[in-house]
């Protein structure tokens, strides 16, 4: 039994594995930008020593202005990238890559 109920072999019914690569690598990408701001907007704005239940104000302030400025950064690099050309998305794929975990401060 083929994929989705399908029978008959042939070309149109298989999955593209070009495809099916390029959007693991991206949900990968994906996950790691996630992870990182996690990582770095945590250690930045909420204390190792847990007092409430929940966040405070001036947690939750600083979370939501970290995760504003991470993706404000996010979104300026990809628009330099896109003018750069593909050849610097490459080096900046490597640059990621070989990067230290967690942003420089954003304070």
């Amino acid at each position: 039994m083929s994929f989705l109920g399908r029978s008959a072999p042939g070309p149109s019914t298989g999955v593209n594995q070009e495809r099916l690569d390029m959007a693991m690598q991206e949900l990968d990408m994906i996950t790691d930008i996630f992870n990182r701001l996690v990582s770095s907007c945590h250690a930045k704005c909420i204390s190792p020593r847990y007092a409430e239940g929940d966040l405070n104000k001036g947690e939750s302030v600083c979370i939501d202005r970290c995760v504003a400025k991470f993706f404000e950064v996010n979104k300026k690099v990809g628009e330099k990238l896109q003018n750069m050309g593909a050849g610097a998305a490459e080096d900046y794929d490597r640059t990621i890559a070989t990067a230290p975990r967690g942003i420089s401060k954003m304070h």
